[in-house]
């Protein structure tokens, strides 16, 4: 087989990166110091996809060879594909190609695993080292850890890093056994515990003396894959809450299951993957990270799987129509984020607005509150806006959110043609 070209290569591994949806950018704050790029914590430059979704990064692998052979992973050992690795110089010279052509502002670098996971780590810490040190690159990288590497290497990746992950992707220990059984939930668990241990010790390092280098100062995420294995919504969600309360985790993110290799303990996928389900629990994430929510009130044994429906604040509301409706004018504000139609921004401007009078019904539109929803369940000087009372039998009807089907499933790739980055033009510098 003949050598391939580094354009060929990059084409392989951003194409076996896509699948991994935990690369949000912002969260950093990293300071140009005299060298190249700038991380920001508002974000970086993006571009847009034919599905909508905002790229930033250049998102790739280090390697699509791996030694573990999860049934779901397209890079799967097991899986007939051509393998490419990259050396880390290599990765530096991709990045800082494109970030100089203006195409990206950051790097999201993820791997299948070679050798061991302890050489693969040395490889992704040695390329982020070559941008950090040799380029001078203060633009923002992410890092995927291995999952068993010795946690030394976890703590120096961390000190380079603006944010780390180690994917979960599977919510049990029985799913992990079936479909992913190199994989032990305490190598995945063990760093991430220790990442959590030096994001807060480092934090609390850095108030007294601002000279103690960073940890992984935009946090850590993980994924989750919906719909590989038989969880419930509360085990995921459940799960979660876990992972934002102990581990200091900054994300979850969650992947609808799709289909990529064949294999008889996967379940079969009729139609598109489960976008809505994933829809929904990233719903029911934000509540738990911004509204105050408990996953035991979102979800229970009763009621173990989210409403496809309806949104999971609205489907909480009308479990719970004793406690409304809210008079705007005195609830305060951890009740104002439980209506359906009030925003954590809106709830801020309730708050600051009644400051200088009672508000009407009229002043809440221009407050942000969205009165579709919010009128069945709040009053204003007394008066109630909705022409259905909150026990309604209607109500539910009256709350339903059509969601769009999709048509078709199209991944996340950098390079196509709704990025507007070429790719062979990109790396050979004729933008």
């Amino acid at each position: 087989m003949p050598e391939l070209t580094l354009a060929e290569k990059l084409a392989i591994l951003a194409d076996g990166a896509k699948y991994d949806v935990s690369c949000a950018s912002s969260g950093s704050s990293r300071r140009n110091k005299g060298g190249i790029g700038n991380a920001a914590q508002c974000g970086i430059c993006h571009s847009w996809t034919a599905d909508g979704r905002c790229v930033s990064l250049l998102k790739i692998l280090l390697t699509n060879a791996c030694i573990y052979d999860c049934a779901y992973c397209v890079n799967r050992r097991s899986h007939d594909t051509p393998r490419v690795l990259l050396t880390p110089a290599e990765v530096a010279e991709l990045t800082i190609g494109f970030y100089r052509r203006n195409a990206i502002e950051g790097l999201f670098l993820s791997t299948g695993v070679v050798k061991d996971p302890d050489h693969t780590m040395e490889l992704l810490i040695e390329a982020t080292r070559l941008l950090r040190e040799e380029h001078r690159f203060n633009g923002y990288i992410h890092v995927k850890v291995v999952p068993g590497a010795d946690l030394l290497l976890v703590e120096r990746l961390g000190r380079l890093a603006d944010r780390v992950s180690i994917n979960m992707e599977l919510p049990t220990r029985e799913s992990l056994a079936l479909l992913a059984p190199d994989k032990s939930r305490e190598a995945i668990v063990a760093p991430m515990k220790r990442v959590g241990e030096l994001i807060v010790q480092t934090r609390e390092e850095r108030k007294l003396s601002r000279k103690i280098p960073p940890f992984a100062p935009a946090g850590q995420s993980t994924q989750l894959i919906v719909g590989a294995s038989g969880e419930s919504d509360l085990q995921i969600v459940t799960l979660a809450a876990g992972l934002y309360g102990r581990l200091a985790m900054k994300r979850v993110y969650y992947s609808a299951f799709i289909p990529v290799n064949t294999d008889t303990r996967l379940p079969t996928v009729v139609g598109t993957p489960p976008l809505v389900r994933e829809h929904r629990l990233y719903q029911a994430d934000w509540l738990l990270r911004y509204y105050g929510f408990a996953a035991g009130e979102l979800l229970d044994e009763e009621r173990p799987n989210l409403d496809l429906d309806l949104d999971p604040k609205a489907g909480w509301a009308l479990r719970n129509l004793h406690l409304f409706p809210l008079e705007v004018n005195r609830a305060d504000y951890e009740q104002l984020l439980r209506v359906p139609g009030i925003g954590v921004r809106s709830a801020q401007r309730i708050v600051r607005a009644r400051r200088g009078g009672h508000l009407s019904l009229d002043d809440l539109p221009r407050l942000g509150v969205v009165m579709k929803r919010a009128r069945y369940f709040v009053t204003a000087r007394g008066r109630f806006a909705a022409d259905l009372a909150p026990d309604g039998a209607g109500l539910r009807a009256r709350l339903l959110e059509k969601t769009p089907r999709r048509q078709g499933w199209s991944q996340l790739s950098l390079f196509d043609g709704a990025a507007g980055i070429d790719l062979r033009s990109a790396v050979t510098g004729e933008l």
